[in-house]
């Protein structure tokens, strides 16, 4: 195929051999449905429609046009009243009261603010197993449940009416109205699942309080949303069906794009910027994303325990290389693992070497590797897990030379997304390829990754003062104070090397010009409630 930088100059008999394919992927592809539609491209295949059990962006996509918390967000991601039409705050922040609006579920069933108290106490329930169970540890008890010294009822949550929500948190929490759209914290609807237990998220039992309804789900092919005739603002929803497809190849992804089988695409390849740039420029939509890609180490296996291995790894990895000749969609390098515009965060927190240059750290890491034993003659054998995602694989391969360099040889072992991130959740990798996107806007939730005994705690570090210092921040009142105290914390885990930062994430989106109201923004959420489609061929 034409190289990016050939700039779509392809030969003729290549031309006709693509339109064939084309138009043979169209013919192919299964009927469009009735009225206005959008075909997805969403990276991976979800493992379910349970917000309990996700924690993938992608499932999140679909998670969010089906559920709608207290909060919602509006075109921008900005949050807006979602389940609750208003709320107040106590004067010390830590008393919200939230009114339940008059909403049904999809059966014509109404929302109630039992229907949160129940999910709130399922996710925090240990015997649940939910791995953003953590994100409402904010609500007062919340911790303590978690870790089953409290039964879930000690929850700080009440529900006095059907209508009325009264949250108490451990400490005042500015961002909640931020926090509250996240899938944690969306409702269960009691009834079905009174009469279903955990199967009321099956397709056929599934009911929701959005502005989608679940139709079908065909496993690694797509989900079909249609619109919900009950949902409160229903009337503003233009398109009628939405369907999620399975993408986790961008490149073939592409392929169909450009095919018009799919509307937008995430992530589009990075390998094929030169390509996008040159001929559809306008259907890119990237923007600076509150996001980071990292490299997180198993401390749990003995040669990661020792901080001279994980400092030299650091060293090798050349964040420049990646950024400026390897992915080359602009990008930007990360000494830190808290992304630029990051609320109430100074940010200036950062790996010692930043200002070395590439052939003193290579120096510095052969050091540290031979302290230890390493060299030409004994080097060491590790394994870097990572996604099947092309680009991923790309980079992979790229790390491998680096980490070459000083006395490393690195397998690499690539599965599937949702497999990855089983297994780094299980500690099963030697080091691997990590990415976070914030699910609000607060320091908090990223270094929060690196608490002892956290779920997503994939590196398993583990350090007391850490610790201390992320708890003396959450109970701190003062924003600047706390951004400083935070930072110390980021400072510390920095000093540790506790995860490698590797670079801050844009959002890869692609998008046709027919779908009309697609907003970039830093959460890289658009719901398809604020989408249109206009002048599609």
């Amino acid at each position: 195929m034409a190289r990016p930088q050939d700039r779509g100059r392809i030969a003729p008999a290549f031309r006709f051999v693509a339109a064939l394919f084309l138009l043979c992927a169209a013919a192919c592809s299964p009927a469009p449905p009735e009225g206005p539609y959008l075909n997805r491209g969403n990276g991976g295949e979800i493992r379910s429609l349970d917000p309990h059990f996700i924690q993938g962006q992608w499932e999140a996509n679909v998670l969010g046009d089906l559920q709608m918390g207290l909060t919602t967000e509006d075109a921008k991601s900005r949050p807006i009243p979602g389940a609750a039409d208003r709320w107040t705050v106590s004067p010390d922040g830590l008393t919200w009261t939230f009114h339940i609006r008059q909403h049904v579920w999809s059966d014509g069933v109404p929302v109630t603010a039992q229907d949160f108290l129940f999910a709130w106490r399922r996710i925090l329930d240990p015997k649940t197993a939910a791995p953003y169970a953590y994100n409402l540890w904010v609500l007062k008890n919340a911790r303590a449940i978690s870790a089953g010294k409290l039964p879930p009822s000690a929850l700080g949550v009440r529900a006095p009416d059907a209508h009325t929500l009264i949250v108490n948190l451990e400490h005042p929490a500015s961002y909640l109205p931020e926090l509250l759209t996240h899938e944690a914290a969306y409702p269960i609807p009691l009834h079905s699942y009174k009469k279903f237990g955990n199967a009321w998220a099956r397709v056929a039992n599934y009911v929701s309080n959005g502005p989608y309804m679940v139709k079908d789900w065909i496993p690694n092919d797509h989900v079909t949303l249609v619109k919900n005739p009950r949902f409160y603002d229903a009337k503003d929803v233009h398109i009628r069906t939405v369907r999620y497809f399975n993408t986790p190849d961008a490149q073939s992804a592409l392929t169909q794009f450009r095919g018009h089988e799919l509307d937008t695409q995430n992530p589009y390849p990075a390998a094929s910027i030169g390509w996008l740039r040159a001929n559809i420029p306008n259907d890119i939509k990237s923007v600076p994303y509150l996001g980071v890609d990292y490299i997180a180490f198993n401390m749990r296996r003995a040669p990661f325990k020792d901080k001279r291995l994980r400092e030299a790894l650091s060293l090798a990895y050349n964040r420049e290389a990646i950024v400026y000749k390897i992915r080359r969609i602009g990008e930007t390098p990360a000494y830190n693992m808290i992304p630029p515009g990051v609320a109430n965060y100074p940010n200036t927190a950062s790996l010692a070497f930043k200002s070395l240059p590439y052939a003193a750290r290579i120096a510095k890491a052969r050091a540290l590797m031979r302290e230890m034993g390493y060299g030409p003659q004994h080097r060491l054998h590790l394994t870097y897990a990572t996604p099947t995602n092309p680009d991923q694989r790309r980079t992979a391969a790229v790390v491998q030379q680096m980490f070459a360099k000083i006395y490393v040889n690195m397998t690499i072992s690539s599965v599937e997304i949702a497999q990855h991130l089983a297994r780094m959740q299980q500690h099963d990798f030697d080091i691997a390829n990590a990415s976070w996107i914030a699910d609000f806007n607060d320091a908090s939730n990223f270094l929060d990754l690196l608490r002892s005994g956290g779920d997503n705690n994939y590196g398993g570090y583990s350090n007391p003062a850490y610790d201390a210092l992320m708890d003396k921040a959450q109970q701190t009142v003062d924003l600047k104070q706390r951004g400083r105290l935070m930072e110390q914390a980021e400072q510390m885990a920095l000093n540790d090397d506790a995860w490698l930062p590797c670079y801050f994430l844009l959002t890869m989106d692609i998008v046709q010009p027919w779908v009309k109201g697609w907003i970039p923004n830093i959460r890289g959420f658009n719901r398809t409630r604020w989408l249109s489609i206009k002048g599609r061929p």
